[in-house]
């Protein structure tokens, strides 16, 4: 028998301050180990759909569940608290905190599920070296690059070996070569893990690695 989805989405919808519509009737089910891409035209609303799938943003209608829990029946904290055991987020914008070392920003996530500090910077440690950024766990971050942050962003996003890993744009700053590299580290981790990972993309080799690949559009998710 099939594993219950991850993430089902059925129905949703969504507008921008103002009243314009971004998209409706994006239906999605997402099972554990499955990994799909989505691409789309720029301003479609891609980012926002991540969000929504995160409990970043509110949906304007239709049914979310990140495994069999509607997140529309969640409060902020509640949200909070499944993003932090169950989501891995790649941000377009990295958001890598400037005042913490490297290995201090990969190893937040599981401080903050208080896993032992030894075992965290360990954790953080191996996957500074899996991105190419071994022995600079002591860095800070106005010493890399944008490339470098994106790859310390995904190295925090993987670190909790989440259940759902949420990534935007993972490979946009990043030479084809590392950019290969940093796929093949997300797809090893959602397969050891056995994690779901949605990816939106405008690269090709970064949609090739998926399983499917969708286009989002104003009346929904098409095959690509």
């Amino acid at each position: 028998m099939a594993p219950p989805p991850l993430l089902d989405a059925s129905g949703l919808r969504k507008s921008v301050p103002g009243g314009r519509r971004l998209f409706a009737d994006v239906s999605l089910s997402l099972a554990p180990g499955e990994f799909v891409a989505i691409i789309g035209e720029s301003g479609v609303g891609k980012s926002t759909l991540l969000n929504l799938f995160a409990g970043l943003d509110t949906l304007d209608a239709g049914e979310l569940r990140i495994d069999g829990i509607a997140l529309g029946t969640l409060d902020e904290d509640a949200r909070a608290e499944l993003r932090r055991r169950r989501i891995g987020f790649v941000f377009q914008a990295f958001h890598i905190l400037p005042h913490l070392t490297l290995g201090q920003n990969v190893a937040l996530p599981l401080v903050l599920l208080r896993e032992p500090a030894a075992s965290a910077t360990v954790r953080a440690e191996t996957l500074l070296d899996a991105v190419g950024l071994a022995g600079r766990a002591g860095d800070f971050p106005s010493q890399l690059s944008g490339g470098e942050l994106q790859r310390v962003a995904i190295a925090r996003a993987i670190a909790h070996r989440p259940a759902l890993i949420l990534a935007d744009e993972p490979t946009g700053n990043l030479d084809p070569e590392t950019a290969a590299r940093v796929m093949s580290l997300l797809v090893g981790q959602i397969r050891e893990a056995g994690a779901a990972s949605i990816l939106v993309t405008h690269s090709a080799v970064a949609a090739a690695a998926a399983d499917r690949v969708l286009r989002l559009t104003s009346h929904g998710l098409v095959p690509a």
